[in-house]
């Protein structure tokens, strides 16, 4: 499976159901190809500005770093490292993004969701990851 633009938007609108069903709240979430440039964004009704740069940041550093960004959170916090020790601006530790795999296992793309507590804004992106790997969509 490849992440076709077509494809990014269905896992758009996956997303923002699933926040809606789940936590009855806005979001903002973007996919990324797999280097962490944007293929595609939608924010929700309601959401603040802030949360646009937010869930790109998270999708960046997601495909930038190679692991979700919950992980890269709990490295962070093991290993007492500071975000700005990677030199690069664009990297975030919020936990909300994360890698977009086929079935193979190779990295076609990346995602990241703003606007819900972290942990909330992690699950809708597992969700998708497992969407994705399980290839669920066409």
């Amino acid at each position: 499976m490849q992440l076709t633009l077509d494809l990014a938007r269905k896992l758009i609108e996956l997303g923002k159901e699933k926040a809606t069903k789940d936590f009855g709240r806005p979001i903002s979430i973007t996919i990324g190809d797999e280097t962490g440039s944007v293929l595609t964004f939608d924010r929700m009704d309601g959401m603040p500005q802030r949360s646009v740069q937010i869930s790109q940041q998270k999708a960046y550093t997601a495909a930038r770093m190679g692991v979700s960004t919950d992980s890269l959170f709990e490295r962070i916090q093991r290993e007492h490292l500071e975000i700005s020790y990677f030199c690069d601006p664009g990297l975030t530790a919020l936990p909300g993004g994360n890698l977009l795999k086929n079935r193979s296992g190779e990295i076609i793309g990346c995602v990241g969701v703003s606007g819900l507590a972290v942990n909330e804004d992690h699950s809708i992106t597992e969700y998708i990851a497992g969407i994705v790997s399980e290839e669920q969509v066409n």
